[in-house]
């Protein structure tokens, strides 16, 4: 039997010391091949011609161009999956937006410790770039509006789960639906810091108050409460209203946050006034909650294949028969304001 093909991966970074523990800490493993290490993206453009690669982890702060711009210009060409490594800044939703698949932070590169575990997450990273989807641009969606009659139920509550490529699904599902909404709750598998920075910029950029959620906080219409990083959220009835429920807690599915947490919780307090909509992401984690949810008369939505950047988690729910309307992430907006609307 012929042997696996390595991943191919360039490493594009201006900091001689990030290239050198980036490349030889993926070299590590035996599924990864370095082809190549570019100093700036003039350096990278005409590597990735040459060398082909099958992976681009990439700087956002570098000389000539930073990383965003290039990812923004190279995609179109040559559609390639980029991993983005740099410093905690909001500038990696700039990076996601335009079309990277995934980010990881730089480490304290003084801490052997801190290095080992940033390795460890960008091994995992790459490999799940090498089978994503690249999409070139967002998806073209046009504003939805439920129409001056339309009035929406007030006491459900939309309870939303996603992983890779999530962060700019989640955005480009949002900024379609009116401020009149149902309250929404998000678990995104992000990292602590990232989850308060992604939960600001939506609230900048939406009509609602979005925020990272906090236990106590209430459910009220027009809120979107995101799930922070390294702690698991869950829902709570309280008299006639719900609250969030924020705890740290051991890793389900292998995250914490966890989806499954969230959906399990909205599917025992909320029952048949919720809806479950599972986006894009790595794995299965969400699966089972979506299942308990729709047993409990809840309406479950899940990404359709061709829309995903990653068709992991909607496909486990898909096949474990949790999934009760499959759509394209451009459908999914109309279908929320129909399951809401009176």
């Amino acid at each position: 039997m012929a042997a696996k093909e390595k991943i191919k991966v360039l490493v594009v970074d201006d900091s001689l010391v990030s290239r050198e523990v980036i490349a030889r800490g993926l070299a590590l493993d035996v599924q990864i091949e370095i082809v190549g290490k570019a100093v700036d993206p003039f350096d990278a453009r005409d590597k990735i011609v040459a060398l082909r690669p099958d992976v681009m982890t990439c700087d956002i702060e570098m000389p000539r161009m930073n990383g965003i711009e290039f990812i923004r210009r190279l995609l179109p060409q040559y559609p390639l999956p980029v991993v983005v490594v740099s410093s905690i800044s909001s500038a990696v939703f700039e990076a996601l937006n335009a079309g990277a698949v995934d980010f990881v932070t730089k480490p304290d590169f003084s801490s052997p410790t801190a290095v080992e575990n940033f390795i460890k997450e960008l091994i995992n990273k790459v490999k799940i770039a090498s089978r994503a989807q690249v999409k070139t641009a967002p998806p073209l969606l046009l504003r939805q509006s439920g129409g001056p009659q339309t009035t929406v139920a007030a006491d459900k509550i939309i309870a939303i789960g996603a992983s890779t490529g999530g962060t700019e699904a989640i955005y480009q599902l949002l900024k379609q639906l009116p401020a009149k909404m149902p309250a929404i709750v998000i678990v995104q598998h992000i990292p602590a810091v990232f989850s308060r920075l992604f939960a600001e910029r939506l609230n900048q950029q939406l009509p609602f108050r979005v925020k990272e959620a906090v236990s106590g906080d209430y459910l009220d219409p027009g809120t979107v409460l995101i799930a922070p990083g390294d702690y698991h959220l869950q829902v709570r009835r309280s008299g006639t209203r719900y609250q969030a429920v924020v705890e740290q807690g051991e890793r389900v599915n292998g995250h914490c946050p966890s989806v499954d947490v969230l959906f399990t919780s909205v599917a025992k307090e909320v029952g048949e006034k919720a809806i479950g909509v599972i986006l894009t992401g790595m794995g299965y984690d969400g699966a089972r909650g979506l299942l308990a949810m729709r047993r409990k008369g809840a309406k479950t939505v899940g990404q359709d294949e061709a829309s995903s950047v990653v068709y992991g988690m909607p496909k486990a729910a898909f096949e474990l028969g949790a999934v009760e309307i499959q759509a394209p992430l451009a459908k999914i907006p109309q279908i929320l304001l129909s399951l809401v609307s009176r």
